[in-house]
């Protein structure tokens, strides 16, 4: 069997990773759900959960005291913010992959020639091999591996919008469209594990047929996690899950059709 590198694990279980730490955190386990307030201590919570539930209060004010309609505003208005970051990785993923396109007939001629080689001098021998093709193409792998930079950079934002919801205490006295914001509405989670189901579908959309494979278990663990955890959290919160899934659609729909 082919001897897999780091980078090449990062690729295939990168995101997934990210993923399950996000789910980790999100889990409940041990949250504080106090209300939050300008005396609330610690270092995320003052400077992320706080100023992120006074934004929440202020923005539903502005809706006649919709808290519903808050969280989708915000949603949106986070995912606007984070934008130009996916823009950049998918404008990144695309050159890297029109590269690895044209290196790849090299570079399995390399690992063909090293396969089943383990030793020191064989393995040293085999980076430098690899390095110099990278090299000749002015191709570089990290920025192949940096794909998951844009979910770990929103990761403080929607984390901290996620205690901000859960520690703000007016809006589990809500309700939106059919339930009540502050109580579990098992319909809903189902359209959320629906939205987040077709929004791994649709990420999958122009990849090469190696790369669907390494992320289909992606397809599977989102959704799954994603209604697991909503049955134990208020539907306020597979609300903000629902509406950035479904900018995330069309956000990706967009973004792949000008590359593709």
């Amino acid at each position: 069997m082919e001897k897999k590198n780091l980078l090449t694990y990062f690729k295939s279980y990168g995101l997934v990773s990210v993923l399950l730490i996000l789910i980790l955190v999100l889990s409940g386990c041990g949250v504080d759900t106090t209300p939050v307030d300008q005396t609330s201590t610690g270092f995320f919570t003052h400077y992320f959960v706080y100023p992120l539930s006074l934004l929440i209060k202020k923005t539903a004010s502005l809706l006649s005291g919709h808290y519903g309609f808050a969280i989708i505003v915000i949603t949106i208005g986070i995912r606007l913010l984070l934008l130009p970051f996916f823009i950049k990785q998918t404008k990144a993923s695309k050159e890297s992959q029109e590269k690895m396109t044209i290196i790849k007939p090299e570079l399995d001629d390399i690992q063909k020639k090293y396969k089943g080689k383990t030793d020191r001098e064989d393995q040293m021998n085999m980076q430098r091999e690899l390095s110099e093709l990278y090299k000749k193409h002015n191709f570089n792998p990290m920025k192949m591996a940096a794909g998951c930079l844009p979910m770990i950079l929103q990761m403080p934002i929607l984390i901290g919008f996620f205690y901000a919801i859960r520690r703000t205490p007016e809006i589990s006295e809500q309700s939106f469209l059919w339930f009540q914001l502050g109580e579990v509405d098992i319909l809903f989670i189902f359209v959320a594990v629906v939205i987040y189901f077709i929004q791994a579908r649709v990420s999958l959309i122009g990849l090469q047929p190696e790369q669907k494979k390494q992320m289909a278990i992606m397809g599977i663990v989102s959704p799954v996690m994603i209604g697991v955890i909503s049955f134990g959290v208020p539907a306020a919160l597979p609300l903000y899950w629902a509406v950035s899934g479904l900018f995330v659609i069309g956000q990706t729909l967009i973004l792949k059709r000008q590359t593709i």
